[in-house]
């Protein structure tokens, strides 16, 4: 009141910060004289629960009710009923009887006969005298349990002798579905850091009981291990486990780990005792009395904070826990006004502390004035404001702040970034310490460079090495640096009478070197480059070199393997040209084209050869158009699979033996049966091919025109200036399958037809269909007849091809008018 009292006086004349602390001042002393009174009365108020309940065989809630019916009955306060179920048990003078009040013993509550003595609780005349002695004793020791830690403790030394129980574990379910050990006793700290989280995974017993409301037992530990994950190293430490989960309404929040050094089952004796005992300690683990320790009071009077989600601010906390630097998470706390008073922090990164030392997780639940009270009326404080009112983002002007490290005073340089998060803000503290932070950057560039410092003093003969060089030089920095007179030990002995002329002329001569050099580690050979200069006294005499070593052994290997790719690919386009020019020479010899339309038997033909405009290779286009013994003539437009010279071989093959079948007289369908025959034979030789064909035989003497195919495109007929193509007879392509059947067709020709073979090269293109391709021929060629140009007809179609992806072969056999 005091305080109150000289706050009101001092009115108008304070500052606003000094206000804002005193008040905090004021509403920290009320929170902890709240605080004393509460635990006080709730010390008072679980060990007379815990006395009910071990002596009726009852719930925690079912005991706290008797003890509000009591109080009723007897017209007194809880506190006064509790005071006096404790001096039954002389556990303290027992307080004045309340007048009026009966002195009559406190009534067990009927029994069920419906429930076991492993049911919700047991019958008082069934129980055991001992149970009933440890579970009293249980109770009276939770009513100064403060802590989860203390529960454990507290059930590790009743139950250790009674039930071989060694260690306890307590964990809390959070808002995630994990688990955060709160509690332990026989568990030690490297273990217990190693089990303090746990992930919402399978196979975890205490996550399994958590979920399912029920004790989960742990008996044959070879078995076990198969299905859970085994606390303990090695898990043998403990035979046999029980983790039981708090009772209370769903979902369940707590869970109580009992780890026994006697193996073998639990018997029902030992089971219903475990269960007693969890629900003897529910009050403190399922209301958590341990928050009034962790400072969730600290959201109480003086203000409220904005309605926010708690997951968010969880999922804020998980956020900040793998985040570099200062930051926290603020929720204002407003008055009834709606004015902002202070701020919550609701989550803190783990390189967060206040001037009391607290870190990270330690600050949550508190205040900004309370942990950073300097901040009140500062420029910061009011650009909070700002950003909360307008989502503006505040960047403060550097400022000095000084820390304690190791008992000594340090000063350091921040600036500090305030964005806003919803209806929070995000406030992260940015250092600026120069040294430290070009430290930083200078480490990272030797990293990212792969080059490390050197420094050799020459006045003292010391060697200075920064950590990347020992990388680059594969070398432990226990060893030290490297002497400059061991140097050449670790050098190629190449290089050796080159790293020396370079020191003689750095040290005599005051030049800087930049020299590649070659050093051998245990990884191998490693391309450096050293660059050096050297500093000199007022005489000029050099008294210091300093420079670094670059690991080039990369970059070296690249140039390597680029300069043998350039030697391979110029070798590769040198027999590439080397083929194309021999095959091209080949393909003139075996089949020249003529300069002007031939006569043969008759006919007018005129031939067309167009290579590929790209590619190296030449192609297995071909044709061949001959007179016969008989003086009937042969055409043949064939195109053989793939490019080369082993396409040439091929097309020389087709062309030689088509002529020679068919001069001794076979049957067109022979001819090619014959030929298929012969690729199918060589298709399993390196040089094994496919082709296709179309080959007609014509008689002056009744102007008809025999002909088959080998999977070819079918020949295309002008007539009468309507063009259109012949229908295809039985043949797939040559080398294709062993039994292939090969059939002809027949048609006479009329003075003026002309009738075309080719190959693919003057149709297809690239994603077209082939049907748009020949409807387009079809198109052109009637329409270059009826312009006149029908002598050159194969020559022009081929030559409107410009741009052409593949060999073009035409081959016009015209039929002279009779006129």
């Amino acid at each position: 009141m005091e305080g109150d009292s000289a706050l009101s006086g001092a009115g108008g004349g304070t500052a606003p910060e000094v206000l804002a602390l005193a008040k905090v001042v004021t509403r920290l002393r009320a929170e902890l004289a709240d605080l004393e009174g509460v635990t006080s009365m709730a010390a008072v108020v679980e060990r007379a629960k815990g006395v009910l309940m071990a002596q009726a065989g009852v719930s925690a809630d079912a005991a706290y009710q008797l003890l509000l019916d009591r109080a009723e009955r007897r017209r007194g306060t809880l506190l006064e009923e509790c005071w006096i179920v404790l001096s039954r048990i002389g556990s303290g003078p027992a307080p004045p009887t309340p007048q009026g009040a009966s002195a009559e013993p406190l009534a067990r509550p009927p029994a069920d006969p419906s429930r076991s003595s492993t049911g919700s609780y047991v019958l008082g005349d069934r129980w055991p005298g001992a149970s009933k002695a440890l579970l009293a004793r249980l109770a009276e020791g939770l009513a100064g349990a403060r802590t989860a830690d203390d529960v454990a403790e507290l059930l590790k030394a009743v139950l250790g002798e009674s039930e071989d129980v060694d260690a306890v574990m307590i964990y809390r379910l959070t808002a995630t579905g994990s688990l955060e050990l709160t509690g332990r006793a026989g568990v030690d700290a490297a273990l217990a850091e190693q089990w303090s989280h746990i992930p919402p995974v399978s196979g975890v017993a205490a996550l399994e009981a958590t979920t399912t409301r029920e004790g989960v037992w742990l008996e044959d530990l070879e078995a076990d291990a198969v299905e859970y994950l085994l606390i303990g190293d090695p898990p043998e430490r403990w035979p046999s486990r029980a983790w039981l989960p708090v009772p209370g309404s769903p979902p369940t929040t707590a869970v109580v780990g009992f780890l026994r050094t006697r193996a073998g089952p639990f018997d029902p004796h030992a089971r219903t005792l475990l269960r007693r005992v969890v629900r003897l300690c529910g009050g403190i683990l399922r209301d958590g009395r341990e928050r009034y320790a962790s400072g969730a009071l600290h959201e109480g009077a003086g203000g409220t904070g904005d309605t926010e989600d708690p997951k968010e601010a969880e999922a804020v906390q998980r956020i900040f826990d793998v985040m570099p630097g200062p930051m926290v998470l603020l929720t204002p706390l407003r008055s009834d006004a709606g004015e902002v008073e202070d701020y919550r922090i609701d989550a803190a990164a783990p390189e967060s502390v206040d001037v009391a030392g607290r870190h990270g997780r330690e600050l949550v639940g508190r205040r900004v004035l309370e942990t950073y009270p300097t901040v009140a009326g500062t420029a910061l404080w009011d650009g909070y404001r700002e950003t909360l009112a307008t989502g503006t983002v505040y960047e403060g002007e550097p400022f000095t702040y000084e820390e304690v490290a190791a008992g000594v005073p340090q000063q350091s340089v921040y600036s500090v970034r305030v964005s806003r998060l919803g209806n929070r803000l995000v406030a992260a503290w940015i250092r600026h310490d120069t040294s430290e932070r070009e430290a930083r950057r200078l480490a990272e560039l030797q990293r990212l460079g792969n080059l490390g410092w050197v420094g050799w003093n020459l006045v003292t003969d010391t060697i200075t090495w920064s950590d990347q060089v020992y990388a680059v030089f594969d070398r432990d920095p226990a060893l030290g640096p490297i002497r400059m007179e061991e140097l050449p030990g670790h050098l190629v002995a190449d290089d050796v009478p080159r790293l020396g002329s370079a020191v003689q002329r750095l040290l005599d001569e005051g030049q800087a070197v930049d020299e590649p050099i070659r050093v051998t580690t245990a990884k191998g050979v490693r391309h450096l480059r050293l660059v050096a200069e050297a500093q000199t006294d007022v005489d000029g005499a050099p008294v210091e070199a300093h420079g670094f070593f670059q690991d080039l052994s990369a970059l070296r290997d690249a140039e390597l393997a680029l300069v043998e790719s350039e030697r391979a690919n110029l070798v590769q386009r040198g027999m590439l040209k080397t083929e194309r020019a021999l095959g091209a020479r080949l393909q003139d010899a075996l089949l020249p084209v003529p300069e002007q339309s031939l006569e043969l038997a008759g006919l007018c033909v005129d031939v067309a050869y167009v290579p590929a405009d790209t590619g190296m290779n030449v192609g297995g286009d071909w044709y061949s158009a001959i007179e016969l013994p008989d003086k009937s003539a042969l055409f043949v437009v064939g195109d053989v699979a793939g490019h080369g010279l082993p396409a040439v071989g091929t097309m020389a093959q087709l062309r030689f033996y088509t002529k020679g079948m068919t001069v001794t007289g076979s049957a067109l369908p022979d001819v090619l049966g014959r030929l298929n025959t012969l690729l199918v034979h060589t298709a399993t030789e390196r040089d094994g091919a496919t082709a296709t064909m179309v080959m007609g035989r014509y008689q002056p003497w009744d102007r008809c025109l025999t002909w088959v195919r080998a999977g070819h495109l079918p020949p295309l007929l002008i007539r009468g200036g309507a063009a259109g193509f012949l229908d295809q007879p039985e043949g797939c392509l040559l080398g294709a399958a062993f039994q292939s059947t090969y059939e002809q067709e027949t048609i006479d020709l009329l003075p003026g037809d002309h009738l075309l073979f080719y190959t693919d090269g003057l149709v297809e293109d690239p994603g077209e269909d082939i049907e748009v391709g020949l409807g387009r021929l079809a198109e052109t060629a009637g329409r270059l007849l009826g312009e006149g140009r029908g002598d050159t007809l194969a020559r022009t179609l081929a030559g409107l091809r410009a741009g052409n992806r593949d060999d073009i072969c035409v081959l016009d056999i015209h039929v002279p008018d009779d006129s």
